[in-house]
């Protein structure tokens, strides 16, 4: 025997075809022409059908569909590109952009047609996606954007929107130039940077456009509120700069308690009263975030700043009985396992959870990766065919479990999950309900800090 007769040795596999040796697909082909005359298609002619119906088949992906059967198919990039998202992972969320348009048309009518409304869409719109929700937001009659970086405003600006962006808070000095290419006003603080912001835009023929922070008391930025007359002394004298607003920002607008924000506003409107006495036109004055704007008709100002809500999420339980929003994000999952674990088995990593019997674990493609944070293990729940079921085991970075009790109870509908099945995992389906703010209340955290993890890696779609 020859070492090219070897069937496998250490020589390598032989390059001979065996006795009775054919293809995959030339059994696959095969056995779909065996199975014909039946009435049922199997599984082979199932595959069998996908691998020769050409466009709708598993070589649409393909260069050449008709090529010699000798030859191995060669995937086409460009096909590929085609293949959609919610098919290469089961996990994404959706957007509603009606809820976008309903939660700024209810804000608006609160605070009435003489006051304007900012759309901070800072952190990709608290995880909603800051281009779209931007758009919808101004197409809703929304005003101002607000955002928190630079990187933030830009991305807005090569997205084509042309409304006026404040960045809410001051920039490094190197990022100065960006400012004035772009048409961003920055929030302005220290007399270095807005001598030099002027200095610049001076320098290009342009005005300094920018809105004066005041510290009221939260202590985070802004010029002390007893020395914005002191601090417009020292700028003022530039002929770029440009005050177009002036604005505070509330540390407990969304308290039950009122002390604290009753200060602020008294410090707030002291300090903009002293820059008119002075004879610095304040420009647009505004200090109400949502909470502020929804509870406090006083504060409203020339306009006001709309964050959490406009997503419809309120900034605190207080809020909730005095205006009605639409959650705007929903999360999903399509089941890619099920299996039944004996009684006493665990699940997942520690294997905190054992199986009681009778039950499905079913498995889903989302992870605290993803968002879903490994805090809730164990602490929440899932939505399939509108039944509530509890999530088991700890939450993994990429997958997440939840179990489906087999048993037969006489007013529930006994569940028989199967791979692909779409579970909800934020949302609504007829009375079951799971939302972001329970998830938060479950973590001791706020809803803002759930809703802008998920939008790490999941694809997500505007509906």
């Amino acid at each position: 025997m020859t070492a090219q007769e070897l069937p496998n040795g250490f020589t390598g596999f032989a390059n001979r075809k065996p006795l009775g040796f054919e293809s995959a697909r030339s059994a696959i082909n095969a056995n779909a022409r065996g199975a014909g005359s039946s009435g049922g298609q199997s599984a082979y002619e199932a595959t069998s059908a996908a691998f020769n119906s050409g466009a709708e088949g598993a070589f649409q992906y393909a260069r050449d569909h008709a090529r010699p059967d000798d030859e191995p198919a060669q995937f086409d990039p460009d096909k590929l590109r085609l293949i959609p998202t919610t098919d290469r992972r089961w996990a994404w969320t959706e957007i509603d952009l009606n809820a976008i348009r309903y939660n700024a048309t209810m804000i608006k009518q609160r605070v009435g047609a003489g006051v304007r409304v900012m759309a901070v869409v800072k952190a990709d719109a608290y995880g909603h996606g800051a281009v779209k929700c931007a758009k919808t937001a101004l197409n809703s009659g929304v005003d101002y954007l607000g955002v928190a970086t630079v990187d933030e405003a830009i991305e807005l600006r090569e997205a084509l929107v042309n409304a006026p962006i404040l960045v809410l808070s001051q920039p490094p000095l190197s990022a100065i130039p960006l400012l004035l290419a772009y048409k961003v006003m920055p929030s302005v603080y220290t007399p270095d940077f807005a001598i030099q912001y002027a200095e610049t835009a001076d320098a290009y023929g342009m005005k300094a456009p920018y809105h004066l922070a005041v510290n009221t008391g939260m202590n985070r930025i802004g010029v002390r509120h007893d020395e914005v007359v002191e601090f417009m002394g020292q700028v003022s004298f530039h002929r770029a700069l440009d005050l177009v607003g002036t604005f505070t920002h509330f540390a407990t607008a969304d308290s039950a308690e009122t002390l604290d924000f009753q200060i602020q506003v008294k410090r707030f409107i002291e300090a903009v009263t002293a820059l008119n006495v002075a004879g610095f036109n304040p420009g647009i004055v505004h200090a109400a975030n949502t909470a502020a704007a929804i509870r406090y008709p006083d504060v409203h100002f020339d306009m006001v700043r709309l964050g959490v809500g406009l997503y419809g999420l309120h900034p605190s339980s207080v809020t909730r009985p005095l205006i009605d929003l639409k959650p705007v994000m929903s999360v999903h999952a399509r089941i890619s396992d099920v299996r039944t674990v004996p009684m006493s088995e665990g699940v997942s990593y520690g294997m905190n959870y054992r199986s009681p019997g009778s039950v499905k674990i079913c498995t889903l493609p989302i992870g605290y990766a993803d968002g879903l944070r490994r805090g809730l293990s164990g602490r929440t729940d899932v939505i399939l065919k509108g039944q509530r079921c509890r999530q088991v085991g700890n939450i993994c970075m990429d997958q997440c479990m939840f179990e489906v009790d087999m048993r037969t109870y006489a007013n529930r509908l006994k569940l028989d999950p199967q791979i692909g099945d779409e579970v909800l995992l934020v949302g609504r389906e007829g009375d079951s309900v799971v939302t972001i703010d329970d998830m938060a209340n479950t973590l001791g955290t706020i809803n803002y800090e759930v809703a802008i993890g998920f939008s790490h890696r999941m694809p997500r779609y505007y509906v």
